[in-house]
């Protein structure tokens, strides 16, 4: 347990603690967010028939360029009650079904009627099937629309609405509870007394996980005492597939995480990550439960969330690919080299460039409001020219 973890061994071993916890059903209107636990199929072609993409009159194309004698009127959500013939135009609306015998839309602003008259004023449609939505052009009964452990967004559950599904087969989301550690610590909005500052990794962490496909968390906070956090991580593991607990990670006298999930019953996966900030990061099983032990510094916090506990609550809630994607970005300064752990700087990128901020102590917490990405340099990474291409992480 001496040695420093890469970062990708230590994700790996993470996720395979705990295979994805299984699926439910769920209506559309509770699918945001949640990822998908079987492919989803059309059960309809869409549109299920031709449909105007205009306002206009439903003709021939070959009777252009007219006159025509308007015959009926369709409208959108009602079916057409005859044909069109030879001469012969109907009114149409966008999203009505397009009548048989008719080819081609044109918009009513090409044309002029008079009573039953129409005539073309204007240039008139250039092709056959113009402004006409073809039956099937959407997609066709039998497709594959969406894949499993793809997440549901708000176009995908359209999608899966427009293709005949009312409620989705979906992973179960993990349940999660946060366990801040630390005598210093006071809640939020609390004056802090000398030597105390406040809580902000609970609500940090509790605001992180509302994005994703887990069950709601109301952090918790515990003073350090072993014995307490020992009967206290027996208790969440009865509940819970993820306790996460926040400081008491390192090797001081009051950092109680191993030792309390010893005294538990539990068991120590790894511990310590050849990263910068976030070095002392735990992982170990306790019944059922995957615990994982964050630092307590904010910054520490958040990057050991991003790369760990965030993609361990995706795999678990079933994402294909749960881990955060890494994009490239020209630098806007140089970059030193790297050294003998891979650095997450909070970076910013604005118009496509890549920019450190000042202020990468972990303890910090303005860098992270300003921060929409991690910069990563990895292990002996040589120095960098403003210009360079470098990879990093988008955050929130």
């Amino acid at each position: 347990m001496s040695a420093l973890l890469p970062v990708e061994e230590a994700q790996a071993r993470l996720l395979a603690l705990r295979a994805p916890l299984g699926r439910e059903t769920v209506a559309l209107a509770d699918a945001h967010g949640r990822y998908l636990a079987a492919d989803v199929l059309a059960e309809r072609d869409q549109p299920a028939a031709p449909l105007s993409a205009m306002d206009g009159y439903a003709i021939r194309f070959d009777d252009l360029p007219g006159p025509w004698t308007v015959t009926g009127e369709v409208a959108a959500g009602s079916a057409p009650d005859r044909a069109v013939g030879a001469g012969e135009a109907q009114r149409i609306f966008t999203g009505a079904v397009v009548p048989p015998g008719a080819d081609t839309v044109i918009v009513q602003e090409d044309v002029a009627r008079e009573g039953d008259r129409l005539t073309l004023t204007g240039d008139g449609p250039d092709s056959r099937g113009r402004h006409i939505r073809a039956r099937a052009a959407d997609f066709a009964a039998g497709d594959a629309l969406l894949a499993a452990g793809s997440r549901l967004t708000p176009g995908a559950i359209a999608t899966a609405a427009m293709s005949g599904a009312g409620a989705l087969s979906v992973a179960i989301r993990p349940r999660v509870a946060i366990l801040t550690t630390g005598d210093e610590l006071v809640a939020p909005g609390r004056a802090p007394g000398p030597g105390q500052i406040p809580d902000s990794n609970g609500v940090m962490l509790a605001a992180m996980l509302a994005g994703e496909a887990a069950a709601p968390v109301q952090p918790r906070h515990i003073r350090d005492d072993r014995a307490t956090l020992a009967k206290i991580l027996k208790e969440l593991a009865r509940s819970h597939d993820v306790i996460v607990t926040v400081g008491g990670a390192s090797v001081g006298d009051h950092d109680h995480v191993r030792g309390a999930l010893g005294d538990a019953g539990g068991r120590l996966d790894f511990w310590r990550i050849a990263m910068k900030p976030g070095k002392p990061l735990i992982a170990g099983t306790l019944g059922d439960a995957i615990l994982l032990g964050l630092p307590g510094n904010p910054s520490s916090a958040f990057v050991t969330a991003t790369l760990f506990l965030l993609p361990l609550v995706r795999h678990l809630a079933g994402a294909r690919a749960p881990l955060p994607p890494v994009q490239r970005a020209p630098l806007a300064a140089p970059l030193d080299a790297g050294g003998t752990r891979r650095d997450y700087l909070r970076a910013r990128v604005e118009r496509g460039v890549l920019t450190p901020l000042v202020g990468q102590e972990s303890g910090r917490t303005l860098p992270l409001a300003a921060a929409n990405a991690l910069l990563i340099r990895d292990i002996g990474a040589p120095a960098r020219d403003a210009g360079d291409a470098a990879d990093y992480i988008a955050i929130a």
